[in-house]
Protein backbone atom coordinates (compact mmCIF):
# COMPACT_ATOMS: atom_id res chain seq x y z
CA UNK A 1 0.00 0.00 0.00
CA UNK A 2 1.21 3.83 -0.48
CA UNK A 3 0.59 7.04 0.80
CA UNK A 4 1.04 9.72 -1.64
CA UNK A 5 0.90 13.40 0.33
CA UNK A 6 -0.02 15.91 -2.07
CA UNK A 7 0.95 19.40 -0.44
CA UNK A 8 0.56 22.80 -1.73
CA UNK A 9 3.65 25.24 -1.49
CA UNK A 10 3.39 28.21 0.50
CA UNK A 11 2.04 31.57 0.93
CA UNK A 12 4.08 33.93 -1.73
CA UNK A 13 3.54 37.54 -2.68
CA UNK A 14 1.06 36.34 -5.89
CA UNK A 15 -1.36 34.25 -3.63
CA UNK A 16 -1.17 36.86 -0.91
CA UNK A 17 -2.22 39.73 -3.63
CA UNK A 18 -4.64 37.29 -5.84
CA UNK A 19 -1.93 37.05 -8.68
CA UNK A 20 -1.05 33.82 -10.95
CA UNK A 21 2.71 33.59 -10.69
CA UNK A 22 2.40 30.41 -13.55
CA UNK A 23 6.13 29.95 -13.95
CA UNK A 24 7.32 33.19 -13.25
CA UNK A 25 11.06 32.60 -11.91
CA UNK A 26 11.95 34.05 -8.70
CA UNK A 27 8.97 33.71 -6.52
CA UNK A 28 9.65 32.94 -3.27
CA UNK A 29 7.84 32.02 0.21
CA UNK A 30 7.01 35.20 2.10
CA UNK A 31 7.36 35.42 6.11
CA UNK A 32 4.38 33.35 6.62
CA UNK A 33 4.79 30.82 3.79
CA UNK A 34 8.00 29.96 5.57
CA UNK A 35 6.07 29.99 8.66
CA UNK A 36 3.32 27.23 6.67
CA UNK A 37 6.72 25.53 5.87
CA UNK A 38 8.51 24.60 8.98
CA UNK A 39 4.11 23.90 10.32
CA UNK A 40 4.51 21.58 7.50
CA UNK A 41 7.43 19.70 8.86
CA UNK A 42 6.12 19.65 12.39
CA UNK A 43 2.84 18.12 11.40
CA UNK A 44 4.68 15.27 9.37
CA UNK A 45 7.96 15.01 12.02
CA UNK A 46 6.44 11.44 12.77
CA UNK A 47 5.52 9.96 9.33
CA UNK A 48 7.05 7.26 8.11
CA UNK A 49 7.89 9.43 5.02
CA UNK A 50 10.37 7.75 2.29
CA UNK A 51 10.83 10.03 -0.47
CA UNK A 52 10.14 13.54 -1.23
CA UNK A 53 9.38 15.23 -4.39
CA UNK A 54 8.59 18.66 -5.45
CA UNK A 55 7.61 20.77 -8.65
CA UNK A 56 10.99 22.75 -9.60
CA UNK A 57 9.62 26.26 -8.66
CA UNK A 58 11.19 28.15 -5.79
CA UNK A 59 8.26 28.41 -3.69
CA UNK A 60 7.46 24.34 -4.11
CA UNK A 61 11.00 23.11 -3.17
CA UNK A 62 11.48 26.12 -0.76
CA UNK A 63 8.31 24.50 0.84
CA UNK A 64 9.38 21.02 0.75
CA UNK A 65 13.48 21.96 2.18
CA UNK A 66 12.15 21.89 6.21
CA UNK A 67 10.60 18.38 5.82
CA UNK A 68 13.46 17.39 3.84
CA UNK A 69 16.13 18.42 6.25
CA UNK A 70 13.71 16.75 9.51
CA UNK A 71 14.05 14.04 7.02
CA UNK A 72 17.30 13.61 5.63
CA UNK A 73 15.97 13.12 2.52
CA UNK A 74 16.91 14.67 -1.09
CA UNK A 75 14.05 16.64 -3.39
CA UNK A 76 13.64 15.18 -6.28
CA UNK A 77 12.33 17.84 -9.23
CA UNK A 78 9.64 16.64 -11.49
CA UNK A 79 7.94 19.79 -14.03
CA UNK A 80 5.30 17.40 -14.31
CA UNK A 81 3.86 18.53 -11.09
CA UNK A 82 4.59 22.10 -11.46
CA UNK A 83 2.44 24.95 -12.61
CA UNK A 84 0.15 25.44 -14.95
CA UNK A 85 1.78 27.21 -17.84
CA UNK A 86 -0.97 29.90 -17.87
CA UNK A 87 0.76 31.76 -21.02
CA UNK A 88 -0.23 35.54 -21.21
CA UNK A 89 -2.04 35.20 -17.95
CA UNK A 90 0.61 34.75 -16.33
CA UNK A 91 1.55 37.26 -13.56
CA UNK A 92 -2.08 39.11 -14.11
CA UNK A 93 -4.74 39.60 -10.90
CA UNK A 94 -7.34 37.22 -10.76
CA UNK A 95 -9.79 40.50 -9.93
CA UNK A 96 -8.39 41.95 -13.60
CA UNK A 97 -8.85 37.92 -15.16
CA UNK A 98 -12.69 37.45 -13.89
CA UNK A 99 -13.65 40.44 -16.25
CA UNK A 100 -12.74 38.68 -19.39
CA UNK A 101 -14.89 35.75 -21.90
CA UNK A 102 -12.31 33.40 -21.09
CA UNK A 103 -12.52 33.27 -17.32
CA UNK A 104 -16.65 32.10 -17.51
CA UNK A 105 -15.15 29.22 -19.12
CA UNK A 106 -12.18 28.31 -16.55
CA UNK A 107 -15.18 28.05 -14.11
CA UNK A 108 -17.55 26.65 -16.28
CA UNK A 109 -16.05 24.86 -18.43
CA UNK A 110 -12.38 24.25 -17.72
CA UNK A 111 -12.26 21.10 -19.90
CA UNK A 112 -12.22 23.24 -23.28
CA UNK A 113 -10.11 25.60 -21.95
CA UNK A 114 -6.63 26.36 -23.12
CA UNK A 115 -4.87 29.65 -21.84
CA UNK A 116 -3.45 32.17 -24.35
CA UNK A 117 -0.22 30.93 -25.41
CA UNK A 118 -0.51 28.33 -23.01
CA UNK A 119 -1.96 24.94 -21.95
CA UNK A 120 -4.88 23.32 -22.23
CA UNK A 121 -6.33 22.16 -18.48
CA UNK A 122 -6.96 18.59 -20.07
CA UNK A 123 -3.51 18.43 -20.78
CA UNK A 124 -2.18 19.74 -17.60
CA UNK A 125 -4.48 17.15 -15.34
CA UNK A 126 -2.28 14.20 -18.02
CA UNK A 127 0.91 14.98 -17.30
CA UNK A 128 -0.02 15.36 -13.79
CA UNK A 129 -1.74 12.23 -13.43
CA UNK A 130 1.02 10.23 -15.01
CA UNK A 131 3.65 11.89 -12.59
CA UNK A 132 1.65 10.86 -9.71
CA UNK A 133 1.51 7.07 -11.38
CA UNK A 134 4.92 6.86 -12.00
CA UNK A 135 5.90 7.96 -8.32
CA UNK A 136 3.33 5.59 -7.32
CA UNK A 137 5.06 2.47 -8.70
CA UNK A 138 8.11 3.37 -8.00
CA UNK A 139 6.85 3.75 -3.93
CA UNK A 140 4.04 0.16 -3.99
CA UNK A 141 4.71 0.00 -0.41
CA UNK A 142 5.96 3.47 0.88
CA UNK A 143 4.82 6.92 2.28
CA UNK A 144 6.29 9.67 -0.14
CA UNK A 145 5.55 13.63 -0.26
CA UNK A 146 4.73 15.60 -3.25
CA UNK A 147 4.85 19.16 -3.07
CA UNK A 148 2.95 21.07 -6.12
CA UNK A 149 0.55 23.56 -6.34
CA UNK A 150 -3.16 24.52 -6.26
CA UNK A 151 -4.71 23.69 -9.63
CA UNK A 152 -2.42 20.85 -10.01
CA UNK A 153 -3.35 19.31 -7.06
CA UNK A 154 -7.34 19.96 -7.35
CA UNK A 155 -6.65 18.35 -11.23
CA UNK A 156 -5.54 15.50 -9.60
CA UNK A 157 -7.62 14.65 -6.77
CA UNK A 158 -10.34 15.32 -9.42
CA UNK A 159 -9.22 12.46 -11.77
CA UNK A 160 -8.78 9.79 -8.23
CA UNK A 161 -12.22 10.97 -7.32
CA UNK A 162 -13.82 9.94 -10.65
CA UNK A 163 -14.95 13.54 -11.48
CA UNK A 164 -15.24 15.24 -14.24
CA UNK A 165 -12.99 17.93 -14.79
CA UNK A 166 -15.26 20.65 -15.20
CA UNK A 167 -16.48 19.77 -12.04
CA UNK A 168 -12.18 20.49 -10.77
CA UNK A 169 -13.46 24.14 -9.40
CA UNK A 170 -14.93 22.55 -6.57
CA UNK A 171 -12.33 21.45 -5.13
CA UNK A 172 -10.43 23.87 -2.74
CA UNK A 173 -6.79 23.25 -1.93
CA UNK A 174 -5.98 26.08 -0.30
CA UNK A 175 -1.42 27.31 0.63
CA UNK A 176 0.13 24.88 2.62
CA UNK A 177 -2.52 22.00 2.80
CA UNK A 178 -2.18 18.24 2.66
CA UNK A 179 -4.58 15.76 0.73
CA UNK A 180 -4.06 12.35 0.59
CA UNK A 181 -4.18 9.31 -1.83
CA UNK A 182 -4.07 5.73 -1.22
CA UNK A 183 -3.16 3.11 -3.48
CA UNK A 184 -4.54 -0.65 -2.08
CA UNK A 185 -3.65 -2.81 -5.52
CA UNK A 186 -5.02 -1.09 -8.47
CA UNK A 187 -7.71 0.85 -6.14
CA UNK A 188 -7.28 4.72 -5.48
CA UNK A 189 -8.74 6.18 -2.62
CA UNK A 190 -9.09 10.15 -1.79
CA UNK A 191 -8.52 9.73 2.22
CA UNK A 192 -7.96 13.43 2.81
CA UNK A 193 -8.51 16.85 1.24
CA UNK A 194 -7.25 20.35 1.95
CA UNK A 195 -5.54 19.28 5.80
CA UNK A 196 -4.43 23.03 6.15
CA UNK A 197 -1.83 23.95 8.54
CA UNK A 198 -2.70 27.20 10.67
CA UNK A 199 0.02 29.75 11.66
CA UNK A 200 -1.01 33.20 13.08
CA UNK A 201 -0.75 36.01 10.47
CA UNK A 202 1.27 39.12 12.44
CA UNK A 203 1.72 42.55 11.26
CA UNK A 204 4.63 44.39 12.19
CA UNK A 205 6.58 47.46 10.62
CA UNK A 206 9.87 47.63 8.96
CA UNK A 207 12.74 50.09 10.11
CA UNK A 208 13.03 50.60 6.66
CA UNK A 209 10.16 52.09 5.19
CA UNK A 210 7.74 52.31 8.48
CA UNK A 211 4.84 50.25 6.62
CA UNK A 212 3.20 46.96 8.00
CA UNK A 213 4.27 43.60 6.96
CA UNK A 214 2.73 40.25 7.47
CA UNK A 215 4.93 37.69 9.13
CA UNK A 216 3.81 34.29 10.07
CA UNK A 217 4.22 32.63 13.72
CA UNK A 218 3.33 28.70 13.90
CA UNK A 219 0.03 27.82 15.25
CA UNK A 220 -0.34 24.11 15.66
CA UNK A 221 2.41 21.60 16.17
CA UNK A 222 2.24 17.68 15.49
CA UNK A 223 -0.30 15.55 14.07
CA UNK A 224 -3.12 17.76 15.27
Amino acid sequence: MSQLLLIRHGENDYTRKGKLAGWTPGVHLNDVGQAQAQALAEKLAHSPIKAIYSSPLERAIETALPLAKAKGLTIHKRSDVGEVRYGEWTGKSLKALARTKLWQVVQKQPSAMQFPDGETLRDVQSRAVNEIEKIAAAHPKDMVAIFSHGDIIKLVLAHYLGMPLDMFQRLAVNTASISVLQRQGSMPLVMKVNDQVLVKKEKTETKETGKQKETGKQVNKGNR
